[in-house]
């Protein structure tokens, strides 16, 4: 793509996904910053608050295989990985399901039960899909982005804590403000359409291979040590903290430790700074943390708890 940097190419990937996901800046941003660190995203936010378009855009501006699960009560893990198939005589043929796609999207992937969360589970975790014992290997690009309802909808089955700590991040898509929204209805009445992608006016920025040149810039920036010190005690606090029941795992710090560097080089540096971490730290730790029930009742939040925990740790000075 001529000689731009790799901090220039992601910020051209964030200016495409802002012009079409109007008000969603910080949820794009994460979404981003995961995807650059290898990670997956969990999106939680209410119907129709733009989940479904922000990795449809993204896919546009990579020039890669978008691919929608809808979960559901009924769905099977066959119906996620594909099957093998007798097509002659003592002949098989593996015939792969939508898993098998760069940017996969897991609607509501709490509705689905538990076999079918495993077996989302260890495409993500593997990059492999196993199939009555054949290993099928997923794409470099392969991501998942779970979109989950925030409030308590029937039929939903609460995805497990081994499950919640593979994602990333978990990223809350809110409402738009006022003027924001308004702009989502000028933009309509000129023709915009989230069911066609022609309508977005997106147009491509890299490819996947320019996305693997992207994550090993992204290898590449430095991490001093009090920074890996700084993420230490912040995911070692909560799990004194009273206000948590359940701290954070180590994955937790890796996690915390990717992302920070991604986000670097979006803003353009070769190497982390303690606000790295501080601003991405509730993202990357809400979901692996569980507030004490009686806080819960209290309507204390992990991101209040995590604040909290943010306020106290020392941050280091250069």
């Amino acid at each position: 793509m001529g000689g731009a940097s790799p901090a220039d190419d992601a910020r051209r990937i964030l200016e495409a996904l802002d012009r079409v996901i109007l008000g969603q800046a910080a949820a794009t941003r994460e979404a981003l910053v995961c995807l650059l660190a290898r990670g997956h995203v969990l999106l939680e936010g209410v119907p129709g608050t733009a989940k479904t378009l922000l990795v449809r855009t993204l896919a546009l501006a990579l020039d890669v295989k978008f691919q929608r699960i809808q979960f559901t009560p009924d769905l099977m893990p066959a119906d996620i990985t594909g099957v093998t198939l007798l097509t002659g005589a003592r002949e098989f043929t593996f015939r792969p399901g939508p898993i098998f796609a760069d940017l996969v999207l897991a609607d509501e992937i709490n509705r689905a039960p538990a076999k079918t969360q495993a077996a989302l589970l260890e495409a993500m975790q593997e990059r492999t899909v196993t199939v009555d014992g054949v290993g099928h290997p997923l794409s470099a690009t392969f991501t998942v982005f779970a979109t989950q309802n925030p409030v308590e909808f029937e039929g939903t089955y609460p995805l497990p804590e081994a499950e919640l700590d593979r994602f990333t991040a978990k990223v809350l898509v809110g409402y738009p403000d006022a003027m924001r929204e308004q702009g989502i209805l000028e933009r309509t009445v000129q023709g915009f359409e989230a069911d066609r992608p022609a309508t977005y006016g997106v147009s491509q920025v890299t490819d996947a291979a320019g996305l693997e040149r992207l994550r090993a810039a992204v290898e590449a920036v430095r991490v001093a040590s009090q920074i890996t010190a700084y993420i230490t005690a912040v995911v070692r606090a909560t799990r004194d903290a009273a206000s948590l029941t359940l701290g954070a795992s180590p994955r937790a710090g890796v996690a915390l430790l990717k992302a920070a560097r991604a986000a670097a080089l979006l803003d353009g540096r070769d190497y982390v700074i303690p606000d790295d971490v501080k601003q991405l730290a509730p993202g990357v730790l809400r979901h692996r943390v569980s507030v004490a029930p009686e806080l819960e009742l209290e309507g204390v939040t992990p991101d209040a708890a995590l604040k909290a925990i943010l306020d106290k740790t020392e941050v280091p000075t250069a």
